[in-house]
């Protein structure tokens, strides 16, 4: 048997990972963008026209900010957070003058000035890696109050590898169920390419 110490593990250069912000700089800078539906999805909307009054809505993972424009034109108060600085410039000319605020900021460690009503998903969850689910599980409960709200889009399937990194329904569940109670759970029809077959509406109620 050899004494030979084993040679040390590389890891992946910045732009091959998904939990840093170069990954995702590097696909915004060239275009490499299939999650990006250019406009907001009919559910969302439809959560949106059926509320009584305006949410104030956190949107992490933002990229070009289709969502966040759509609440701005209603008055509704909106903070749209990305970590990569290329996505946030992609969101600023798609936002133009709309009264958002805007941040380049890392969700785990971002701090409201004003606890949301709302968490919206949308292609967040899908773009982290697994060992970062429990974190962001944990994370959600803390920024919601009592009776606050996560709604939005779930890539639910089994898909190891990504992004999009795929959830089971089971597995959902588990990192939820703690400290919230489901409301509303649908298959979603007008799904671009890269989510079709496997998106569903949700929304839970923090407890």
């Amino acid at each position: 048997m050899s004494d030979r110490p084993a040679p040390p593990t590389r890891s992946k250069p910045d732009e091959q990972r998904p939990e840093h912000p170069d990954f995702w700089c590097k696909r915004f800078d060239e275009g490499i963008t299939p999650w990006d539906a250019g406009r907001s999805p009919a559910a969302f909307v439809d959560f949106v026209a059926a509320q009584t009054r305006p949410l104030n809505t956190l949107i992490p993972g933002c990229g070009s900010a289709w969502e966040a424009a759509h609440l701005a034109a209603r008055n509704w108060p909106v903070t749209a957070l990305d970590f990569s600085p290329v996505a946030i410039d992609k969101a600023r000319a798609v936002l133009g003058n709309a009264a958002i605020d805007l941040v380049c900021a890392d969700f785990f460690t971002f701090a409201p000035a004003l606890s949301p009503d709302l968490i919206y998903e949308r292609a967040f969850l899908c773009a982290l890696p697994r060992k970062l689910w429990k974190d962001w599980a944990r994370r959600v409960a803390d920024l919601l109050p009592p009776g606050g709200l996560l709604a939005g889009f779930f890539f639910v399937c089994e898909q190891p590898k990504g992004p999009p990194f795929g959830i089971l329904p089971e597995q959902l569940d588990a990192l939820l169920v703690e400290s919230f109670e489901p409301v509303e759970d649908d298959a979603v029809t007008d799904s671009i390419p890269v989510f079709a077959g496997h998106e569903r509406w949700q929304i839970w109620r923090r407890l």
